[in-house]
């Protein structure tokens, strides 16, 4: 179906952008942009600065934002081999919203809060509990 005021055909592109919206929005992907937003970083102080990733949760990360064009990994030929990873112009493009969703997150987690549990206690109140 084509939604005529953006010219966008809502299945197809949908499914394109959710394919990119889910690896840009997890938990880890969005850290690592934020930290490499302020420039490049080996794996071992990415892991030291994110706390609680495994290494292997961290480089299955990386490996699909190298993927996607997001991050770009650099081997260094030097011994033992350094590689450094660094957000790509896309990867800088996306600092912005990125930015904007965590500051709209902060501004708004009392009210999600508060929602919360409201929710939780309808649906207890529904149960019976």
């Amino acid at each position: 179906m084509l939604d005529r005021r953006n010219g966008i055909d809502l299945p197809r592109d949908c499914q394109g952008a959710g394919a990119v919206l889910a690896r840009i929005g997890d938990r880890w992907s969005v850290l690592i942009v934020v930290l490499l937003a302020d420039g490049p970083m080996r794996f071992n102080e990415m892991k030291r600065k994110i706390g609680g990733i495994s290494q292997r949760m961290l480089t299955l990360t990386l490996r699909g934002l190298e993927r996607d064009g997001l991050v770009a990994r650099t081997v260094h030929a030097t011994i033992p081999p350094r590689v450094d990873y660094a957000l790509t112009s896309l990867g800088h493009s996306l600092r912005t919203p990125v930015e904007a969703l965590g500051l709209w997150a902060i501004a708004h987690l009392p009210a999600i809060e508060q929602a919360r549990q409201a929710f939780d206690l309808r649906s207890k109140k529904e149960l019976g509990v």
